[in-house]
This record gives C-alpha cells, structure tokens and sequence, in this order.
C-alpha cells in the first residue's frame, strides 16, 4: 500500500511525471526509492535491472497492457537522487502516463511533492542546496544569460568559493582556539597580524560576492525596460516588434493599451523585462487612468525607460514627462522611422534612436543601446564568474559579513575576551553552511524546493 511518509523522508519510493503534461510525443515517468526496482518489475515485462539500457518494455497492470515503453534503470548510489531510479518514457499525452503512474502508486509508491526528486539529490549529497536552486532557475530561464549563470552554478562555481570562505573561516576559528588554550606553546601566542590579516581577507571575499548580487539579480529576474509615450505613437507595434509577435493589441484608437504587458526577450547581453504600457496623458476615461497608474508605477520601478514619439516635439515633450517619473535611464526612441519617406522629417535630436517596428530598421540598436545603458548603470556581466543570483543569496552573505565586521570590532577594540568575540565566527559560518546546505535547515529546505516542478 502506498505510504504516508511526509515529503523529505527517504525510506519511501516516489513517482512523478518528470515531463510537461499535456499532448506530446513522449513523457518521462521517474520513479525513485528503495522499493523502485521491485515496485517497477511488478509492472515492466521483459524487465531487467541492467545498468542505464533503455530497454523496450509492455508497461501492465492487472494483467492489462497499458503501453509500450522504453526503461532505462538507474541503481543507487550513481542516479541522479542517489537512490534505485527507474525512468519509463511512455507515449505521450494524458491518459497513458497517467495510466502508468496509478499502476506504480497501486503497488507501494507515492505520488511525489514540487521538487522531492532533487530534494532527495541534495540530501543523498549528491547536490548542495546551491545546485539544486541552478536546477530550478535552468528550467525556469528566459534568456542565454540566465541559462549561462544557472549552468555555472550548477557546475558548483559558487558552492565551491563559498566553501573556500568557509574553511577559511574555520581556520581563524583555530587560530583563535588555539591561541586562547595554548598560549605559551611553540612560539607563544598568535601575531595579531595574522589574525587582522585573515578578518581582511575574509571580508573581502565577502564583499566581493556581495558586489555581484545587484548584477546577479538582474540577471535572474530580468531587467525591467518600460515603452512609455503618448497613446497612438507605435508603442505597442515596437512592444510587438521586439518580442517577435504580437502580444499587445495594436489599432489606430488612442488608449487601445489599458494595463500593462509584460514579455520576457534576451536578444542581448541582459535578459529584458519588456512592458509595453498605457499612453501617458490626460483623460477622463475611468479604466485608460488606471492603465496610466499602472505605468507611472512601472516607470518608478525600470532599469531603462525607452521614451517614444513620432516626432521631435513628442519626443521632448515625452522624455521631459518621463524624466519626473522615474529614476532610470531614459532613452529616446523616435518611432515610425519607415514613414520618413512619406513626408515625415528625419529626427534632428542627435541622442534619438530611430526604429521601425514595420521593417525593423534599428531594434538592434536600440537593444544595444539597452544593453550599453544596463552596463553602465549595473556593471560588467562577467562570463564563469561566480555571482549571487538571489535574495537568499546576498541575505546569507551579508549575515556573514556582519558577524565578521562585529568580531573584527571586538577583537580589535579588545572589549571582550576573544572566547565570545569568537562566537561571531561560528555564527558566520553557520550563515554559510545555510546557504550551501550543508546542515540541515528543514525550513530552508521547504523555501526553495516548493517552487519547483512535480518530477523535479
């Protein structure tokens, strides 16, 4: 009978769709757990329990052919959870796996929670809570950059030059001890240098991880970029222009836009927040000032604001408005650039940026010119490096930092005696092994894998 065991526990065996649901060629049903091999053979014919063979096999129940199926078997501890792993690629669709997975539930397994398959990997020490969260932001990722940051991390770029700051940490703690129970051994006490020169150390290395996290978040999160202008100036067609279809409705009615839309492009160097919001303007029409709420509450939020017109008299117009707004970069984008050959006069403002969401003459420049903006208001992205790509991220390391800057003040100062300024260094530590999860954090546990995919 299927168990009652709660997520997290490990003596149970686990089933999942490990593929997106719905219509397909082929979807992926993993199973994971001490039982899997056994549970797996009451429902696999021919079955073996050869090594990673994927072998063509009838998936049955009850003596009821439900599919035919390729098993690939993966024993423990070289599978991915470091536990038996059997993945059964069915046909697709809904019914089949569906089919599949009460089969293995009939027989003793249980359906698995958002992200147990990996959450079993990081406690099997197969993965470190670092890893498992680049598994997460890998699936999720919208643009090359993010991909390229949750590979490195995933490769443990991160995990290991945090466990570099780690051990370097426990070592000033045995200075420490050292010098507190063995005082007159060997040479004597500790040079003080020494101990300066390993806080200033650490604390750099601190600071220096904390100095990707502006950059590291943006990454994740995407750099949020607001079309903003008059209504009926071409915000929507460029909005359209820049995704590569058409997401916001576009007509030759003023105020056709009322809400924001929001898209995700990574044609450049930064993954983009795209918003194509209300046009900015006065009106007494209920809902359009709502939109225009709407916008001006994007405007105080963006990295970059592309202020767009159809002529140069809107475009100062608009980039005045735009400037009392918000705080970011404001870049001009003189929109309708095609139209110029029909009567239309070429831009005399030597910062505007002509497009045309028609032909698509300059949108490449125009997101270079985002990407040169983001660059140097943000930072450099620095290939391989690692970086914080998260809250929990820089939170941890700032806890660190604060419990060095707080030894490195009592110890300096000398107004307490170094056995409790050196608790200040086991609490840094611990900030450190929470974040990497090397000790057992169940709450942490709990935050990062709810958001993840059932199967994963």
């Amino acid at each position: 009978m299927p168990t009652n065991n709660p997520p997290g526990a490990l003596d149970d065996t686990i089933v999942a769709l490990a593929s997106a649901p719905g219509r397909g060629a082929i979807a992926l049903v993993r199973v994971s757990g001490p039982d899997a091999l056994s549970i797996a053979a009451r429902h696999v014919s021919p079955w073996s329990s050869h090594p990673r063979e994927a072998r063509l096999c009838t998936i049955h129940n009850a003596g009821e052919a439900l599919d035919q199926a390729l098993v690939t078997v993966f024993p423990g501890p070289d599978s991915f959870t470091g536990d038996d792993v059997v993945e059964i690629s069915t046909h697709g669709g809904l019914l089949v796996p569906a089919s599949v997975i009460a089969a293995l539930i009939s027989s003793g397994a249980r359906q698995a929670s958002p992200g147990e398959f990996t959450r079993r990997a990081v406690l099997n020490g197969k993965l470190d809570l670092l890893q498992a969260e680049a598994i997460g932001d890998l699936i999720d990722a919208q643009s090359h950059t993010m991909r390229r940051a949750a590979l490195g991390q995933l490769d443990g770029g991160l995990s290991r030059r945090l466990m570099a700051l780690r051990q370097d940490l426990i070592e000033l703690e045995a200075l420490i001890a050292y010098d507190i129970d063995f005082p007159e051994e060997d040479d004597g006490p500790v040079p003080r240098e020494r101990i300066d020169s390993a806080i200033q150390s650490l604390g750099s290395g601190l600071e220096r991880l904390l100095a990707t996290a502006p950059i590291g978040e943006l990454i994740r999160e995407g750099a949020v970029v607001v079309i903003a202008g008059a209504p009926n100036v071409g915000k929507s067609s460029l909005f359209n222009a820049l995704v590569g279809r058409s997401r916001a409705i576009v007509t030759e009615i003023p105020g056709t836009t009322r809400d924001a839309i929001e898209a995700v492009i990574g044609g450049g160097t930064w993954p983009l927040r795209l918003v194509d919001t209300a046009g900015l303007r006065s009106t007494s029409d209920v809902v359009e000032r709502m939109g225009i709420e709407v916008s001006e509450r994007y405007l105080s939020q963006a990295h970059v604001v592309l202020a767009c017109a159809d002529s140069d008299q809107g475009l100062e117009q608009t980039s005045g408005l735009v400037q009392r707004l918000a705080s970011a970069p404001v870049l001009r984008v003189r929109t309708k650039a095609d139209l110029v050959s029909n009567g239309n006069e070429v831009s005399r403002l030597p910062d505007a940026i002509p497009v045309s969401a028609e032909d698509g003459r300059g949108l490449q420049e125009l997101v270079a010119a985002i990407d040169e903006t983001l660059r140097k208001t943000h930072g450099q992205i620095i290939p391989d490096a690692p970086m914080l790509t998260s809250a929990r991220h820089r939170y941890a390391i700032e806890a660190a930092r604060s419990e060095i800057l707080q030894f490195e003040h009592a110890w300096r100062e000398e107004k307490l005696p170094p056995t409790v300024a050196s608790v200040h260094l086991r609490a840094a530590v611990v900030s450190l092994e929470e974040l990497i999860g090397s000790i057992d954090v169940e709450d942490v546990f709990d935050r990062v894998f709810s958001s993840f995919c059932v199967g994963k």
